[in-house]
């Protein structure tokens, strides 16, 4: 495996690349994944459609050495391309300018396909003319999620379009998702930035450019949920939320229509926010901070349960702390506990 190195990017191709264009490139970042990639590679070295290339590549992941040596047995029969740091869009956007294939299939390095996934998408993709399909996933891991479908949690009804990925209605699953390269490229790729839900904005550019998207239920894949991920900060968690709708708002031109949904969205998450510094307050005793979010909360998501958590905390504070440490024990180790007091 010959490296070149181009633009502070190296690329090896292994000895068993095919050496004519193949039908699908299959993109995958990396970052600290190294106990995950080989599951997710021998997940597609098992695929029943066999015309595909696989590009890796690490973004500048600090899991290096444990990744490459993972990586070893592999060398020969995929791409593989490292960077430094910038970001999972940066890293897809340059395995894809690298990309051979006319069609780009998207996987993440802890996720895993089923033997049938390619097969049957490219099927679904070409039997209905569409440029972009996404499947169903089965989440796994060992998180709460585990046993559920995707589309069980972020579903998918009707037409796929700008306004029904917008308003969720829809919700593609990156990991599930082949898309045509000309579309993807057409629509500007992913943002360069590094930026949460940079797959979500690309959806969007897409759709408003006329690529046609469907979807199976069918489950062809493993979605992997990781319990780091989940016990993260909550505050945070939905800050990065707002942030995607308030960046869609200002590089997507929207209708008045397309703007309420954007401004739905916005004070959904804003209460969701408040309902986070409520958690963290009251867990830090700081009860008239946690009324206050609460209340700010209640502005914009009107709500009984809300109004009876406001009413406790003026009359028994203790006693609402005491239920929720009860009753809530599994959400506690995910909220914060340095949020600051206005």
């Amino acid at each position: 495996m010959a490296e070149i190195k181009e633009n502070n990017i190296s690329k090896r191709v292994g000895r068993g690349v095919i050496e004519t264009a193949p039908k699908v490139s299959i993109i995958t970042p990396a970052y600290n994944i190294a106990e995950y990639i080989a599951e997710t590679l021998d997940s597609v070295f098992a695929q029943t459609f066999r015309d595909y290339e696989i590009i890796v590549i690490n973004d500048g992941s600090p899991d290096t050495e444990k990744f490459e040596k993972a990586l070893e047995p592999y060398y020969d029969k995929i791409v593989y391309l490292a960077q430094r740091n910038k970001g999972a869009g940066a890293a897809r956007n340059v395995a894809i300018e690298n990309a051979r294939g006319e069609l780009i299939a998207f996987l993440d390095g802890d996720d895993v396909w089923l033997p049938e996934y390619l097969e049957s998408q490219i099927n679904f993709l070409e039997n209905n003319d569409y440029d972009l399909v996404y499947a169903d996933a089965l989440h796994f891991g060992g998180s709460a999620y585990d046993g559920t479908t995707f589309m069980q949690t972020a579903p998918s009804e009707g037409v796929v379009d700008f306004d029904s990925l917008l308003d969720l209605r829809c919700n593609v699953i990156t990991s599930g998702t082949i898309a045509r390269k000309r579309n993807v490229i057409d629509a500007g790729m992913f943002e360069r930035e590094s930026v949460r839900a940079h797959d979500f904005v690309l959806w969007l550019k897409m759709a408003r450019g006329g690529t046609r998207i469907g979807y199976q239920r069918k489950v062809l894949l493993k979605y992997r949920v990781r319990i780091e991920s989940l016990s993260g900060n909550s505050i945070d968690r939905v800050k990065r939320e707002i942030d995607v709708y308030e960046r869609v708002g200002k590089l997507l031109e929207l209708d008045r229509g397309q703007k309420d949904i954007v401004k739905k969205h916005l004070s959904r998450l804003i209460a969701d926010l408040e309902v986070e510094r409520g958690k963290s307050f009251l867990l830090q005793e700081k009860f008239d901070a946690a009324k206050k979010s609460f209340a700010k909360a209640n502005e914009h998501r009107r709500s009984s349960r809300l109004r009876l958590i406001i009413g406790l905390l003026r009359v028994a504070p203790g006693l609402i702390l005491r239920f929720y440490r009860l009753r809530r024990a599994a959400e506690i180790p995910f909220v914060p506990n340095d949020e600051k007091s206005n």
